[in-house]
């Protein structure tokens, strides 16, 4: 995967040298001329076409960023009441990550999102520990969020 970035940056740099412009609209038109250029070989490359990983990529910075705007309105809302009605604490949340970097991932993404943070990680039974604002309305949309997570760290770290 790195080899093909490179290879894509190295088509973008020869791109500017034929045209003999040196910008950022020419390299941009480059690099996208050689993403095809790789895509259209990617069958003769030893690793997957690195598209895919920066799709991924993409869908998780998509996926946090509705989450985390989502979290952001709910906690707003609680937090401008006159009257705090929340109940908060710790429940038990089980995830089928297991090395250290994908865990580490999802653990910050989840303690990034308001409302939650991540107390304890058990990687060997694979249990994280997660405070809740308010345990009743947050914990179901804490685990949804984890189920989403999970799938899209797994695409990008595997």
């Amino acid at each position: 995967m790195t080899m093909q970035i490179l290879l894509n940056l190295l088509i973008a740099m020869v791109w500017m040298l034929l045209h003999d412009v040196w910008n950022t609209l020419t390299f941009t038109v480059g690099f996208i001329l050689g993403f095809f250029i790789i895509y259209s070989f990617r069958r003769f490359f030893p690793t997957p076409f690195y598209g895919r990983k920066l799709w991924a990529i993409l869908k998780l910075i998509y996926l946090f960023g509705i989450d985390l705007m989502m979290s952001s309105i709910v906690v707003i809302g609680q937090v401008i009441r006159p009257r705090l009605n929340i109940q908060p604490g710790i429940f038990k949340m089980e995830t089928k990550l297991k090395t250290e970097w994908e865990l580490a991932m999802l653990v910050n993404l989840l303690t990034l999102t308001p409302g939650s943070v991540v107390m304890e990680i058990a990687p060997e039974e694979g249990v994280l520990y997660v405070h809740a604002m308010d345990l009743k309305r947050n914990k179901p949309s804490v685990i949804k969020t984890k189920n989403k997570l999970e799938d899209v760290i797994i695409e990008v770290m595997r």
